[in-house]
């Protein structure tokens, strides 16, 4: 099973409103991680996408990212969120599409510490987009244990 497919499995049984929200993987490749969310079980009385929807897709896009990085390092860790903002600058009126970046060097003392401590954080940040723009924003800090 690819990672991908795990990743989300653990979404929809362990997070179980991600699959309510209609969460779905696009894509992991390069340290870009892709998601999408159906935008009819996440909308708002103005017909576009639920703040809180669009920050929990985010969030969760983050703690996949975080999940993925830990996994293709054979890190057998918890991650949960430490804090996050967000900030909204156009309304989403189609599916939730959230993106993610990992910067393997500027996170590299992060796993050390991770690897000698058993815990680091992991700052991260996703975009949301909506209609080829920016429409959110979104940073969070992941905390992470070694799972011994």
């Amino acid at each position: 099973m690819k990672l991908t497919e795990e990743l989300e499995r653990t979404w929809h049984s362990e997070i179980p409103i991600s699959k309510a929200m209609g969460i779905h993987v696009i894509a992991f490749e390069d340290d870009v991680f892709d998601v999408r969310a159906a935008l009819t079980p996440n909308i708002n009385v103005h017909g576009t996408a639920f703040a809180g929807s669009l920050y929990a897709v985010a969030a969760l896009t983050g703690w996949g990212m975080t999940w993925l990085q830990l996994k293709t390092r054979a890190i057998d860790a918890s991650i949960v969120i430490a804090s996050g903002n967000i900030d909204y600058s156009k309304p989403v009126a189609e599916d939730i599409n959230a993106r993610c970046w990992f910067d393997a060097v500027a996170h590299a003392r992060a796993l050390d510490a991770l690897l000698r401590d058993g815990k680091c954080r992991f700052p991260l940040e996703c975009s949301i987009a909506a209609n080829g723009a920016e429409a959110a924003r979104f940073r969070g800090d992941y905390a992470i244990r070694l799972n011994r």
